[in-house]
């Protein structure tokens, strides 16, 4: 029962925080754009990768990994964008935004692991 309290706390706020900052970007830089979603999935891959490699507790690991980063990150919306651009015709940006995604999101990971062996 505590695991499902520890991941719904994060969770909550993973996703309060996802819908703020994807909103704050997206109004800022690009109103009708994924590059919230973009910054928000490439920046959750690198705390997941920063999470991961500390090897915490499994608490932590709940309320941070699967808590509070599952729900910060959206692979349902980078779907819903990217069918949307390919709806509108721009297949071109929602080809880079696919590989933009993907790349940068591994590089992201690879750097949290990185960071956390190499410098901590």
């Amino acid at each position: 029962m505590i695991e499902l309290i520890f991941v719904g706390i994060g969770g909550a706020f993973g996703s309060l925080f996802r819908f703020h900052l994807g909103n704050w970007v997206n109004q800022k830089y690009a109103k009708h754009s994924s590059l919230g979603t973009l910054i928000i999935n490439v920046s959750g891959a690198f705390f997941l990768g920063v999470v991961v490699t500390m090897g915490s507790s499994h608490s932590y690991q709940l309320l941070f990994a699967d808590g509070f980063l599952g729900a910060y990150t959206t692979f349902s919306t980078f779907m819903y964008e990217t069918f949307t651009l390919t709806q509108d015709g721009a297949h071109h940006h929602a080809f880079r935004y696919i590989i933009g995604s993907v790349v940068f999101g591994v590089l992201g990971f690879g750097l949290g692991v990185y960071l956390v062996s190499h410098l901590i």
